[in-house]
């Protein structure tokens, strides 16, 4: 199984999981809010810290791994 990346930037996450169809939908100082269309609308907030603790990324790509119905270890393979 391929590993949770442990030095990857809210920002760096945002443009990865933008190339799997999420938009920044709104920025509140330093969150960032992305959404997708794709499945039914999801959203989802990415703290916008560097590096991101690897609890908060396991946790934001379980729930998006959730949405698009597949494993976390398919989306990581995905995206990374």
């Amino acid at each position: 199984m391929k590993r949770i990346p442990r030095d990857i930037s809210g920002s760096e996450l945002s443009i990865i999981i933008g190339k799997s169809g999420y938009r920044l939908t709104r920025q509140t100082g330093s969150h960032i809010r992305l959404t997708t269309k794709e499945n039914g609308i999801h959203h989802f907030t990415v703290p916008k810290h560097n590096p991101l603790r690897i609890g908060t990324l396991s946790n934001i790509l379980s729930d998006i791994a959730d949405h698009f119905k597949i494993s976390k270890k398919e989306l990581l393979e995905k995206l990374f």
